[in-house]
This record gives structure tokens, C-alpha cells and sequence, in this order.
């Protein structure tokens, strides 16, 4: 299935809520990819196995997934605390799945030696979908990168999309991620405003479903994890404000920035539903 394409050294740091299942559903496709993670397994919910120390992570390393929160913990990773574009002799490949601005992903090209292959790969769907193995990628880098790296998309994704040079990706995402923080806003707006006319939720996200409101929320509202979270800096929500804000730092120049900005304010403001 995967031809010639070597299964072992691929690692991912950041075995969070999206990285584990990524992790292990490169595992179910017979890929021999390990994590790195500054929390232990026992904090991550995850078997120890699946973690390596740093050194060791390193050791092997040639194809390295970071999937962590932002900016400065992809420095860490890269550049600071990790140093993994130093530490690892074998690294050939990085791949960027942090959903983060596209300013600074484009910046790392400047600062990753050129032997180092650089792909943008952020993805959507959520962790159930992760779980599933049916995430959707937007890539952004040379098309025979991509390619070499099919194999490792295919076990994690189901849809795939070529946005173009590195940092298209992440481009695209941004702007997705836009789209999405304001079905979040909106639909927990309608349903707290349903709520007071007495009107019920099942009731109401049926309706959604089948007419013009329909959007990714509101249709998977009981699947999508954090769907009913208030805002909290270390929960999906919070990551969407800082997404918002990856967004607006890619506008264009002279965009006018003022409804991005209000949903923005509006993501931060949420409270938890029951």
C-alpha cells in the first residue's frame, strides 16, 4: 500500500487532545511513529510506550509532526527547549500541523536549514476526528514533498487539499478557522436565545440541520467535544480565539478587521452550556 515509503523515525510532539489519535492511527496503519509530549502519559491519558524521552525521540528522528498549541511552544519544539532542528542528525522533513499565523510559518524558512524539507499540514475536524482517522489537511508546500508524504496524510485523513508553496496551507486553515469561530458564536448565541423563548435545543439543531443555518457546529453538536465549553486558555475555545488572531495577522493590508475582531470578542466571552 505504501510502496517503498519507509515506516520507521516519523514522530509527532504534542500529544494532546488532536495529537494521540493522530498518533495512534499512524500506529494502526503499521507506521512506527513515536511521541513526545513535556507532560507525562499518565497527564495525557495515553500508554507510556507511546512516548519517548527526548533524547531517543530525537535519535531516530526523520520525519518530525508538531502538533502543539502556538507560536512559542513551536519555537521550543524547534529552535528553544527541544531544539529538535538541531538535536535530531536525521531529521529530513517537518511538518507544521499547529493551526498558527501564516507570517510565522512562512518565517521558518528563513530559519530551518534547507536540507530540511518544511510542510504546512494544520488540519480540521475536530478530535472525534481525529479518532476516526478522517481528519481534512490543508497542505501547503512543494507538490514532491507532498507526495512522499501521502502515505502518512492516508492514515490520519480522509480529505486532502494541495493549497499551494509552503504556508498556503496554514493560509487556508486560518481562514476556515474564521469561518468556524463564527458558527461557534453564532449557533451557542442562537441556542441560549432559543432557551429563553422556551424553544428546545433538539428541536432547534434539528431545524438547523435541514436549513439555511446549517453549519459544522450546529450539525455535529453532540459529537464535536468542546461544543457546550465556556471559554478557558487551555480548552478548544480558547485555542479558537488565538485562531481568530492567527487570522487577523494574515489579513490583508488595509482589510477592515472590525467583524473578525467582534467574533473574536464574542469566542472569548462564552460560557458553558449545559
Amino acid at each position: 500500500m505504501y510502496g517503498a515509503f519507509k515506516n520507521d523515525g516519523i514522530g509527532l510532539a504534542g500529544c494532546g487532545r488532536m495529537g494521540a489519535p493522530m498518533l495512534r492511527a499512524l500506529q494502526r496503519a503499521g507506521f512506527d511513529a513515536k511521541g513526545f509530549d513535556v507532560r507525562s502519559a499518565s497527564d495525557l491519558g495515553i500508554r507510556s510506550t507511546d512516548l519517548l524521552p527526548l533524547k531517543d525521540f530525537a535519535a531516530s528522528l526523520r520525519v518530525l509532526f508538531t502538533v502543539v498549541r502556538d507560536i512559542p511552544q513551536t519555537d521550543d519544539v524547534l529552535f528553544g527547549a527541544q531544539n529538535l532542528i538541531s538535536r535530531a542528525p536525521n531529521l529530513t522533513t517537518v511538518v507544521i500541523s499547529s493551526t498558527l499565523s501564516p507570517r510565522y510559518v512562512r518565517s521558518l524558512r528563513e530559519r530551518v536549514p534547507e536540507h530540511i524539507a518544511l510542510l504546512d499540514a494544520p488540519m480540521s475536524g475536530a478530535a472525534i476526528a481525529a479518532q476516526d482517522a478522517r481528519l481534512s489537511f490543508m497542505l501547503g508546500g512543494a507538490p514532491e514533498d507532498i507526495a512522499q508524504l501521502q502515505p502518512l496524510f492516508d492514515a490520519m485523513g480522509k480529505h486532502f487539499h494541495n493549497m499551494g508553496a509552503f504556508g498556503s496551507g496554514m493560509q487556508a486553515k486560518v481562514l476556515n478557522n474564521l469561518l468556524a469561530a463564527s458558527n461557534t458564536a453564532m449557533t451557542r448565541l442562537v441556542l441560549d436565545w432559543a432557551d429563553a423563548s422556551d424553544i428546545d435545543e433538539t428541536a432547534l439543531l434539528s431545524l438547523i440541520h435541514t436549513s439555511s443555518g446549517q453549519n459544522w457546529l450546529a450539525s455535529g453538536f453532540n459529537d464535536i467535544e468542546f461544543a457546550r465549553d465556556g471559554w478557558h486558555e487551555d480548552n478548544t475555545i480558547g485555542i479558537l480565539t488565538k485562531d481568530v488572531a492567527s487570522a487577523l495577522d494574515a489579513a490583508p493590508e488595509g482589510a477592515d478587521t472590525t467583524l473578525p475582531d467582534t467574533i473574536r470578542q464574542a469566542i472569548f466571552a462564552l460560557t458553558p452550556r449545559r
